[in-house]
């Protein structure tokens, strides 16, 4: 008898053979799985800090099948996101741009055009 075999008081058994790491991980890749829990730091019955972890492990496939694709629009994480994203702001400020311009010209108009008391606006 060896010392692992010692620690048991009870006779060792033959258990059916055990999936691998790499079997385990296939099956947790395919099928998802969910790691959820609470932290939560109390002082004298004061609640002080709450924090709450969630941990969806899965392959690509499994998360777009649950509706789950942050990372396609996450700038941070996407070319293609951080691209758009630029491209949204661009556009936005050429909208700005044209809105100011807008202004200014009609402004400059209106500069030339007599006052109520028949004088120039200046700027």
């Amino acid at each position: 008898m060896t010392d692992l075999d010692s620690w048991s008081a009870e006779p060792r058994s033959h258990a059916p053979a055990t999936a691998n790491l790499a079997e385990i991980l296939e099956r947790v890749l395919d099928k998802g799985i969910v790691i959820a829990g609470d932290i939560k730091i109390d002082l004298l019955d004061i609640e002080l800090l709450t924090i709450r972890l969630r941990l969806f492990i899965s392959s690509v496939e499994t998360a777009k099948k649950a509706g789950i694709d942050w990372w396609e629009t996450d700038p941070a994480l996407s070319s293609r996101a951080a691209h758009d994203a630029l491209a949204e702001e661009n556009r936005r400020l050429h909208e700005r741009i044209e809105a100011l311009e807008g202004d200014d010209s009609q402004e400059a108009h209106s500069s030339r055009q007599p006052g109520a008391r028949g004088e120039l606006r200046r700027r």
